[in-house]
Formats: structure tokens, sequence, C-alpha cells
């Protein structure tokens, strides 16, 4: 089982600090989620709450995540980098795979890109994108970047995307390709990758999850071994608990280790202690 860092809603600082602790802590990665801007109304409700309404405050820090990422490998050496997640319809596919490209060679291939289409529809008008028919645009948009990350030459003939004869340099390391979403096309487009990534969730769900999606990877004749979980779990504590998880096909778990010991309103200092704890009590190595 792989334990990652969740950033999410952390203060910019704090998210340095907390990656290169979780680098000597001996920690698989970190998440890093993905908003460009927080209106402060909006007609769309969130989805992942009971009553629509946001996890997070105003002002909440949203760092640019391949900025981020830029500056964290520097810091770090062995961390991994998931972004919890990237809304590529959001953008021009040109310069999201440039960013992230980029990252991915300042991080020696230590990326991850975890995906979803998207929900907020007031954001995408915002970025000058529609919002209808944002799934397909994300399976042509992943299937350009792949082909813009490899070297040489590169000509694409999509239904939204088209592209003369091009090269985007620097060419990156290998980036695996997490989808979100629990939806049927969601897992249908993560089985077709390199892997699916969770929001908040219960593990008989996560577990429900992860036996569809090995069904659809065994249907379309693709390898289960090199696949990747990856969801935080919220009701899973104990060493047992995470080991029933990871008997059931889910490969790493997303946490914030000091909300077992101190809390929401957690100091960096009991941050960081907590993620000590967390795996000497359970013995996570």
């Amino acid at each position: 089982m792989k334990f990652y860092i969740s950033s999410a809603f952390l203060n910019t600082a704090e998210i340095v600090e907390i990656a290169k602790a979780a680098d000597e802590l001996g920690y698989h990665g970190i998440g890093i989620p993905d908003h460009v801007i927080n209106l402060e109304t909006l007609a769309t409700p969130y989805p992942y709450t009971k009553d629509g309404q946001r996890r997070w405050q105003p002002f909440t820090d949203w760092p640019d995540p391949w900025v981020l990422v830029g500056a964290l490998a520097q810091l770090t050496t062995r961390l991994k980098f998931v972004t919890t997640v990237y809304i590529p319809a959001m953008r021009n596919p040109y310069s999201a795979a440039k960013a992230i490209g980029t990252a991915a060679l300042l991080a020696s291939g230590r990326v991850e890109l975890g995906i979803g289409v998207g929900w907020c529809e007031e954001e995408f008008t915002l970025m000058g994108e529609p919002f209808a028919g944002r799934g397909q645009r994300t399976d042509e948009m992943l299937e350009l970047m792949r082909e813009l990350w490899k070297p040489g030459w590169t000509e694409f003939d999509g239904q939204f995307y088209r592209a003369p004869r091009l090269e985007m340099c620097p060419t990156p390391p290998p980036i695996p390709i997490y989808v979100g979403g629990l939806s049927g096309a969601a897992l249908r487009r993560a089985a077709r990758h390199d892997g699916w990534i969770g929001d908040l969730i219960k593990t008989d769900r996560a577990l429900e999850a992860a036996g569809r999606l090995r069904q659809l990877r065994s249907e379309n004749g693709l390898p289960l071994d090199d696949f990747t979980i990856l969801t935080p779990l919220t009701d899973a504590v104990t060493a047992a608990d995470y080991r029933r998880a990871e008997d059931g096909g889910i490969t790493g778990v997303i946490t914030m280790p000091w909300m077992f010991y101190a809390g929401p309103g957690a100091s960096l200092t009991e941050k960081i202690d907590g993620m000590r704890r967390f795996r000497q009590e359970l013995a996570l190595d």
C-alpha cells in the first residue's frame, strides 16, 4: 500500500514544508488539487457534499499545480506528485501539455497526472472553454497530450483539436494518467488509462469501484498488475483497515494523518508530528 499526503486547503508555505517532511518520512507522494479561481457565488452545486456547499472557505490557497510541482521537485528526492484532480478540458491542450511536461521533466519522472472532467460550469466560462462536451474533449485532449509528449514530430487530426506537423520540447519522462469519477463513463475512461483516482469515499464503495475497474480492464484485454487505484478512505483508521483495502485492489491511499491526532486546526508542527506518528503506529513501511 502506498500512502500520499493530501495538500488540499493548506496554505502554500505549509505545502512546501509538508512535502519536504513527507519525502524524509518515506511517504510515496503528495496530492495537489486544482482550481484556478473560487467564485463567491455559484449556480452550480458542488457535487461532493450532501448540501451542495463547497468544502473550503473563501481565500483558501489553490496554487498552480505545475508551478508548485516544479518548485517541490527541487526540494525533494523521491516524493511523487499527483494532481487530485486537474481539469484538462478547462484549458488549451498545448499550454496544458507544455506545463505538465515541463513539471514532469523537472521532477525527473515523479509526476502522475490525476484528471477529471470538471463540475464547475462558471469556472469553465471564465476560462473561455465550453462546459458541454467536456468529457469528449477530455478524451481527445489526453490522446493529443500523449502524442505531444513523445519525441519527434507530431501530427494530430481529431474532432476538436487538429495539429499540423510540429514538435514540443523538452520531451518529458513517461507521465501516467489516473482518471477520477464514479460514473460509468468515468470508470470506463479510467480503465483505458493507467489508473483511477477517487474523492472522499468509504472503503466498501472504493472496493466496488476497484472490482468494476478490474472487470473493465479484463474485458479490454488490459493488464491488471500495473493499474493504480488511489483514493482517500474516510473510514480507514487501523492497519487492518488498510490491509483490507489493499487486499481488495486499492494500491494507494491519500490522507491527512494529522486529522487523526490534532484535528483540522493543527499547526504545521502538529501536522508533521502527525505524519511521523501515523507511519510509526501503523508500521506502514
